[in-house]
């Protein structure tokens, strides 16, 4: 439940320059420029980590392409596992291996632990008091604290089973009729609806697309508005002195609009909370932290923003995330039909008599595992990790290079996790890799697999996620057989990407379900 920050807006950067009169700009940019060749004048004098040609101004950005994680893994193929970059007026280190990772992590958690704060993210989150963008220090710790044991531990993640199993009952009922129309169905928005309202639920008691009691509110089509915007162009998130360009478009003013409408639902979410106990015992989220902040069991004070931020975090790091991640494992299963029929075969002869997957099956699913664990290694949701350095530092010494104070590090975890020198054919779908192996996904000690982070500042949400992929997908698998639409084949299926808070498929999944298992 990482939330992606790398690079928001890149692929319209060029859509936007049409817009400003260049007479009036060139003073500013000229001005500009002086400001970034004097930095860069700067840097030259420290041993940095390779770079490629830049040009003025804006320094790499034209390097990136709309897939960073493509193009800057190429880019380091020819530079090297450590990169420097230009990327506007923010000096970058692109980090494209374990080797390097691992010494980062090891020797300078604490100096890269700070995510860098965006625009966006400022304003949806309350001036960063969620986990995901609050800075390092005693309020953060004391939110991890709330989050890994209250909020998403293994126990409360259990808590919560009946919610999954309620919504993707809902989802295979949709299938079942699907498949005895014979219909071709779209899997990717199918699957994005049934884990937003599962997580939507967890969060709130309320399914993301349902009206709430004022009438009229739909959670989820803001919640969707939201997403578009923390990913659209921001020009005062690369170059600081533009930062009246993004008033000038509008840009901030549809941000502060959105959240107006944010801040007042999550307002009316906490007052019919604080008005009302849960009647059948169980909790949502929201039930707990204000239970939580009641008894005066939270380490620091809690706002109602602090709570708002909070929230908005749990549900925005972990809807697109689990979603893509499932649509990811049904593509490459419907691209590997051994690996489905041996999958397939698994989860049958565990739910043997049964009219679906229970929790307590899916210890018995080894393959299952793996099966999933190779989805997040080959297509993992969040592709970067990004942090940026702190200022008290100065710079420090990584393999030998100088790392300037107030870096931003984009970890290249896409890379990383196709490494020909930690995995033998990595582009292949091969869940046989993961088994008999010791590696997983924790982030501690394997850093060549980290699709949730590593050290500190990892995912808090892994086990919540796990747990409904793992759910979701044993139990399509477990109720139907599948067959691509569209006149698709394995070998004709699209898996080109689109790249936004995850890299997900660019054109959906459309399949035809098949009943395999019948209701009992």
């Amino acid at each position: 439940m990482e939330i992606n920050t790398a690079t928001p807006g890149l692929m319209e950067i060029n859509n936007e320059n049409k817009l400003y009169n260049p007479l009036f700009l060139s003073p500013i940019l000229f001005f500009l420029s002086l400001l970034i060749w004097l930095k860069l004048s700067r840097n030259k004098k420290l041993n940095l980590p390779p770079s490629p040609p830049s040009l003025p101004i804006i320094g790499h950005l034209h390097k990136l392409g709309k897939l960073p994680h493509r193009s800057l893994r190429d880019l380091s193929f020819k530079y090297g596992s450590l990169m420097f970059l230009q990327l506007g007026q923010n000096p970058t280190l692109v980090v494209s291996s374990a080797e390097s990772l691992k010494e980062m992590v090891k020797n300078y958690d604490t100096v890269f632990i700070n995510k860098i704060s965006t625009t966006a993210a400022n304003i949806f989150f309350y001036g960063c008091k969620d986990l995901a963008f609050t800075p390092y220090g005693d309020y953060w710790r004391q939110i991890r604290k709330l989050c890994v044991l209250e909020l998403l531990s293994v126990r409360r993640v259990h808590s919560f089973q009946f919610v999954r199993e309620e919504e993707v009952d809902a989802l295979v009922r949709k299938l079942d009729d699907a498949a005895v129309n014979g219909d071709v169905v779209d899997l990717t928005e199918m699957l994005m609806a049934v884990t937003t309202d599962i997580v939507s639920r967890c969060v709130i008691s309320r399914k993301a697309d349902q009206e709430d009691d004022s009438g009229g509110f739909n959670f989820g089509q803001l919640a969707r508005r939201v997403m578009v915007l923390f990913t659209s162009l921001c020009f005062g998130d690369f170059f600081p002195l533009l930062k009246w360009l993004d008033h000038l478009t509008g840009f901030v003013s549809r941000l502060k609009s959105t959240f107006v409408e944010l801040d007042s639902f999550f307002d009316r979410v906490i007052d019919e909370h604080k008005g009302k106990e849960a009647l059948d015992g169980t909790k949502d989220f929201t039930s707990i932290i204000l239970q939580l902040q009641k008894d005066g069991m939270v380490g620091v004070e809690l706002t109602q923003d602090n709570i708002k931020a909070i929230l908005w975090d749990m549900f925005a790091g972990g809807t697109e995330t689990t979603s893509t991640t499932a649509e990811w494992a049904m593509t490459e299963l419907l691209r590997n039909p051994n690996v489905l029929e041996k999958v397939q075969q698994e989860v049958r002869r565990v739910g043997e008599n049964k009219s679906k997957i229970e929790l307590s099956d899916i210890n018995q699913m080894k393959y299952l595992k793996c099966v999933i664990k190779e989805t997040l290694r080959l297509h993992p949701a969040v592709v970067f990790l990004v942090r940026r350095g702190t200022k008290e530092t100065k710079h420090i010494k990584l393999e030998n290079y100088d790392i300037p104070p107030e870096t931003t590090v984009f970890v290249n975890v896409w890379a990383i996790q196709r490494d020909p020198k930690w995995w033998e054919n990595p582009e292949e779908f091969s869940p046989e890799r993961f088994e008999n192996s010791g590696v997983d996904f924790k982030g501690s000690q394997d850093f060549q697999f980290i699709p949730f982070g590593c050290g500190r500042r990892d995912c808090p949400g892994m086990s919540f996620a796990i747990a409904s992929v793992e759910y979701l997908v044993a139990n399509l698998l477990f109720r139907f057989d599948w067959k691509l639409g569209d006149g698709l084949s394995a070998d004709t299926l699209d898996l080109s990407e689109n790249y936004g808070l995850t890299v997900n498929k660019k054109f959906p999944l459309r399949v035809r379900p098949i009943i395999s298992k019948p209701s009992s």
